[in-house]
C-alpha cells in the first residue's frame, strides 16, 4: 500500500496514469452490471410467467441468439480497447449504442414477444382479427391498436424490426461489395478505369435518391426484395467515390512502394496494405446508412411499391393507415396510434445510428480524436 501511494505522488505522470487505470476499472464494472441485471430479470420473468415460460421453450434457437447477443455485448463492452474507451467518454455514443442494443434484442426475441398464429405459413404476415374497415385504439390483446382491416400494430411492430435489420444490412453490405470493388480499381489503376467507374458514379449521383429509387423498383416490380435492389442501386456510389479518394492518398505511401519492391503483386497490394489502411471512413458512412436505408425503404413501401400488405414492415403499417393520418373532421386525432407508434419506431431506429455513425466518425478521424 505504502509503494502504491508513493508511486501515486512521485511525479504528475504517475498520477494521471494511476488516476486512469482506477477509472477505467470502474468504468467497467458500472457497464457489466446492466447485462446481468438484464438477464436476471428475464429469468425472474420466465419463473413468474408460465406463459412466457412456455413461448421460450418453444423457440430455443431464437432465445439462444438473444443469450448470445447479450454475451457479444457485455465482451465487447468488458474488453479494455480504445475503440470501447473512447465510446464510454462520449454519452450520446452510448445512448446510439443503447437504442441499437435493444432493437436487436427485440428482433432476436420477436417470437417470444409476438407470438405467430399457429399453423401460420409466414410469421411476418401480421395477424388480424375481421376486416373493419376503420383502425381501433388500444386494447387488451392488441396493446398498440390495430390498422384499417384490423391489422395488428404491435405485431408488426416488433417483427418489422427483425425486416428493418434484414433491409438495412443486405442493401449495406451490397453496396459496400459493389463500391469496394469498383472504388479500388478506379482509385489503384486510374486512367481510363477511373474515368469509366467515376462517369458511371456521376451519373447515378445526378438524379435524388429517392426518385431513383421509386423509378428502379417500379421497373423491376413492387416487393421487398425488389426494394433492397434499387437502394443498392443507388447507394454504392458513394461508397465507391469515398474509396477511391482515400486509395488515390493512400497508394502513394511509403509501405505501398517497398511492398511493390518486394515484387507484391497488385492483388495483394488492393487487398493487404492499401484497402485496410482506407476502409475506415466506410464504417462511420454504413452506420449513418443502417437509418437512412430503413428511412427509404419506409418510404417507398408508404408509397405503395414495398412489401406486401399484412407484411411486418414499419413503412407498410403506415401505408395501411395512411387514409387516417388526418383523423376525422372535428376530431384530427381519432386514430394518432396508427401513425405515431410506427413513427416513433421508425424515428428511434433512425436516430441510434445516426448516434452511433457520429461516434465512430470522432473516434476514427484522427482530427476529431482530441474532442472525445
Amino acid at each position: 500500500m505504502r509503494r502504491w501511494i508513493r508511486a501515486f505522488g512521485s511525479s504528475d505522470g504517475a498520477r494521471m496514469s494511476t488516476l486512469r487505470a482506477v477509472l477505467d476499472r470502474t468504468r467497467t464494472i458500472r457497464v457489466v452490471p446492466p447485462i446481468s441485471l438484464l438477464i436476471l430479470l428475464l429469468g425472474l420473468a420466465v419463473f413468474v410467467s408460465p406463459g412466457l415460460r412456455e413461448r421460450i421453450v418453444r423457440h430455443p434457437l431464437d432465445v439462444g441468439a438473444f443469450l448470445v447477443v447479450v454475451v457479444a455485448i457485455a465482451g465487447f463492452w468488458a474488453v479494455p480497447s480504445d475503440l470501447t474507451k473512447r465510446l464510454r467518454r462520449n454519452p450520446l455514443s452510448i445512448t446510439g449504442f443503447t437504442i441499437i442494443t435493444l432493437f436487436i434484442i427485440v428482433a432476436a426475441l420477436a417470437p417470444v414477444l409476438a407470438p405467430p398464429t399457429p399453423g401460420t405459413r409466414d410469421p411476418y404476415l401480421i395477424p388480424h382479427e375481421g376486416f373493419a374497415p376503420d383502425p381501433l385504439p388500444p386494447r387488451p390483446g392488441h396493446p398498440l391498436g390495430t390498422t384499417g382491416r384490423q391489422y395488428d400494430l404491435y405485431y408488426g411492430i416488433i417483427w418489422g424490426t427483425r425486416t428493418a435489420f434484414r433491409v438495412a444490412v443486405v442493401v449495406v453490405a451490397i453496396s459496400i461489395a459493389l463500391g469496394l470493388v469498383l472504388g479500388s480499381l478506379a482509385g489503384f489503376y486510374g486512367g481510363r478505369i477511373d474515368e469509366v467507374v467515376m462517369r458511371i458514379t456521376d451519373i447515378f449521383l445526378a438524379f435524388p435518391g429517392l426518385v431513383l429509387a421509386v423509378v428502379v423498383t417500379a421497373v423491376l416490380g413492387k416487393g421487398l426484395d425488389h426494394v433492397m435492389i434499387a437502394i443498392a442501386l443507388v447507394g454504392w456510389p458513394l461508397y465507391a467515390r469515398l474509396l477511391r479518394g482515400d486509395i488515390l492518398s493512400v497508394k502513394q505511401r511509403d509501405y505501398v512502394e517497398a511492398a511493390r519492391a518486394m515484387g507484391a503483386g497488385d492483388l495483394r497490394i488492393i487487398f493487404r496494405h492499401v484497402i485496410p489502411n482506407a476502409i475506415y471512413p466506410f464504417m462511420v458512412v454504413a452506420a449513418f446508412d443502417m437509418g437512412v436505408i430503413v428511412l427509404v425503404a419506409a418510404a417507398l413501401s408508404f408509397l405503395g411499391l414495398g412489401a406486401e400488405i399484412g407484411y411486418a414492415d414499419w413503412g407498410q403499417l403506415i401505408n395501411m393507415s395512411r387514409s387516417w393520418i388526418l383523423g376525422v373532421p372535428g376530431n384530427a386525432f381519432l386514430y394518432w396510434y396508427t401513425v405515431v407508434f410506427p413513427g416513433i419506431v421508425i424515428f428511434l431506429f433512425v436516430l441510434g445510428w445516426n448516434l452511433l455513425g457520429d461516434a465512430f466518425r470522432d473516434i476514427l478521424d484522427p482530427r476529431l480524436r482530441g474532442s472525445t
